[in-house]
């Protein structure tokens, strides 16, 4: 995990955006989601300027909260977040048969805590894909200081159109990640486009599940508060992911909903109901210090103006998964494994 603190949160709010320009840099991401007037057509037209400008807003707080590895785990009794979090990398590299010396592709790679892990896993090699360039720069110092730096590189790229040719890479992974995509179909052909015949794509997706009413008030409120604090142009359905895998060419080999078989729920760092030493940072105690400590770096002005603000619509998203976890109507872990096949059509 994570060593960031205070003095880490504070200076890397706002990532590349200029420091005084981070509240308007706010305004104008809120104003991309329902809660504030935006449209679904208008986020994923501009996918690209809402979710950067969402991780150079978020990306610290993540790293300061959470960890390197921005994502959620399958969880056994007796296991420590930590540990579910590295077992749920390690299940996706044994999935794909990673064998050392091959290339691999982490599509969407955040700051590169899986891509870290699962290399020293599997003694295969890394490229990070992500078009966030604060992500970046934060994720070749971790790698620096991991000892991967010579066998794990990022590109900075959108994962709609990859720099890379065809039949690339050996295995293909994403993990909470593509939903972040404006077009599954679109997403998926360009992961199998770099894929080599015969190989591998294998992904955590968050998706709505089949108990979400499209009908139901209270479903669209949570949807649209994750979507808003997860800089989401729109959660697709597991059954809408499946179909573009096929569409995109891809021949499926299983695919489950890994959130419905976790002993532990998802969900659980984010309850404020639960208590955890090792979580502290996450409970709701650990959250209410967060946020006045946030409070006071901006009324200092250590913290760039509007970062309040980012902290509050964490937070409310963070209650909404909670609820979609509760109601079964959300999972962040839709686990697909899907092939290209050999003839490549």
């Amino acid at each position: 995990m994570s060593k960031a603190g205070a003095l880490d949160l504070a200076t890397g709010l706002g990532g590349k955006i200029d420091k005084t320009d981070v509240l308007s840099a706010v305004d104008k991401y809120e104003k991309y989601h329902v809660s504030f007037g935006g449209e679904e057509e208008a986020r994923k037209s501009n996918y690209t300027d809402m979710v950067n400008k969402y991780y150079d807003l978020v990306t610290s707080f993540y790293e300061y909260g959470w960890g390197e590895s921005f994502h959620f785990a399958h969880r056994w009794q007796g296991e420590s977040l930590r540990e579910s979090i590295k077992r749920h990398e390690h299940f996706l590299a044994l999935q794909l048969g990673l064998k050392p010396g091959q290339k691999v592709l982490d599509v969407g790679c955040g700051i590169g805590g899986p891509l870290r892990e699962i290399a020293r896993f599997s003694s295969a090699s890394v490229t990070g894909l992500n078009n966030n360039e604060y992500q970046i720069a934060r994720g070749k110092v971790l790698n620096r200081v991991a000892g991967v730096d010579q066998t794990c590189n990022f590109m900075k790229a959108d994962f709609m159109k990859m720099p890379f040719p065809e039949n690339n890479f050996d295995a293909v992974y994403a993990i909470e990640a593509t939903c972040h995509a404006p077009d599954a179909v679109g997403c998926y052909k360009e992961i199998y486009r770099v894929l080599k015949p015969g190989q591998y794509f294998a992904a955590y997706e968050w998706c709505m599940t089949g108990s979400f009413d499209p009908n139901n008030e209270e479903h669209q409120r949570i949807k649209a508060e994750i979507e808003l604090g997860d800089g989401l142009p729109d959660i697709r359905s597991t059954t809408q992911c499946l179909e573009a895998l096929k569409k995109a060419g891809f021949e499926v080999i299983w695919d489950k909903d890994l959130a419905a078989s976790s002993p532990i729920p998802w969900y659980l760092p984010l309850d404020k109901s639960h208590f955890s030493l090792t979580g502290f940072r996450l409970t709701a105690i650990g959250r209410f210090l967060t946020k006045s400590m946030v409070v006071a770096l901006e009324y200092a002005g250590l913290a760039p103006k509007g970062s309040q603000r980012v902290q509050s619509f964490l937070s409310k998203a963070a209650e909404a998964l909670v609820e979609g976890g509760k109601k079964e109507i959300f999972t962040p872990m839709y686990f697909f494994l899907a092939r290209k096949p050999l003839d490549g059509q």
